[in-house]
């Protein structure tokens, strides 16, 4: 509807300041053409939208100028209701706010809009957390956002994987809440850098820093988290499933082990899958392996299939 897109179009520049009529054309998905008449539009019913001239032109709106127009749809407000998230917010130092936020919006909503996003909050719950583990402390996690808030430079000692700590002057661009574990991401030692926030063991502030105007960090979180699967996961072993095992790496292995086994095509004439499965280590494919019995067989590499039977064989002589 029209009214959607000049409200839309109206917020777009209160939120951005100036954009060309190209990058609303994009933002809106209509025509530049649209454009020039929506704005045509709204300022003939009194919103002080204006045109600058050049190659740094755009519209813009009057400076100190906001809109009032600030309602919600039923959808819209169940879907804050159905975002918030008590527990990330508390750590983050945020639980009281965002109560508070939650009240004031209820207070300005339509009785029936507010009556429908208390029903969806009060049924329908996230729970971002892991099963059958407790979330790993995070003391430092208040002083991390609020350092990415306010663009300072942190100062941190950090337990790297195994009994080493060192100390890193970083600049933190975001954080980030994957599986109910916190992460930091910055900018050090000329790249992008991932810390896992409850491995902080101290840090504090430094002095204010510029941040890189195009980092995305839905994007880099994207990629990097990718690259981190596939590096976790980069050797392979050869084996052999039947059709119970095979449904069990699906059911309880990694998801990049589950695809490894979509993607093995059709079984033998015994029945049984080959595939080139994706292993952290020996050590780790062996545990993983030994939980599916007779249904998977090591074809290689061959420490692995000695490591496999000399354990069957020593269950054996336990059992008797």
């Amino acid at each position: 509807m029209r009214a959607d897109r000049l409200l839309s179009l109206l917020l777009l520049l209160q939120n951005r300041g100036r954009l060309t009529a190209g990058e609303l054309a994009a933002e809106l998905e209509v025509s530049v053409r649209t454009v020039y008449r929506d704005v045509e539009a709204l300022a003939a019913v009194g919103v002080p939208v204006y045109a600058d001239r050049g190659p740094d032109g755009g519209y813009r709106l009057l400076d100190g100028y906001r809109t009032r127009l600030t309602g919600l749809n039923a959808d819209e407000a169940g879907s804050l209701f159905l975002a918030g998230l008590p527990g990330p917010a508390a750590e983050l130092g945020l639980g009281a706010e965002l109560a508070s936020a939650r009240l004031k919006l209820l207070a300005a909503l339509p009785a029936e809009t507010g009556e429908r996003a208390e029903r969806i909050r009060e049924r329908f719950h996230l729970d971002p957390g892991r099963w059958f583990a407790e979330a790993s402390p995070v003391p430092h996690l208040g002083t991390v956002a609020d350092a990415v808030w306010r663009q300072r430079a942190l100062r941190i000692r950090y337990r790297k994987w195994g009994p080493a700590e060192v100390d890193r002057t970083v600049e933190p661009l975001g954080v980030v809440l994957k599986a109910g574990e916190w992460y930091l991401v910055a900018a050090a030692d000329g790249g992008f850098r991932t810390y896992r926030v409850a491995r902080i063991l101290a840090c504090s502030q430094g002095d204010p820093f510029e941040r890189p105007p195009d980092f995305d960090l839905a994007v880099y979180w994207d990629g990097w988290s990718r690259g981190f699967q596939e590096s976790a996961y980069g050797q392979s072993v050869d084996i052999l499933l039947t059709e119970e095992a095979a449904r069990r790496v699906r059911a309880l292995f990694a998801p990049v082990q589950a695809h490894a086994v979509e993607a093995a095509g059709a079984p033998g004439p015994d029945g049984r899958l080959r595939v080139a499965l994706p292993v952290e280590s020996l050590r780790h494919a062996a545990w993983d392996l030994l939980r599916l019995g007779a249904g998977a067989e090591v074809l290689g590499p061959p420490e692995l299939r000695e490591r496999i039977a000399a354990t069957a064989r020593a269950t054996a002589e336990l059992y008797g």
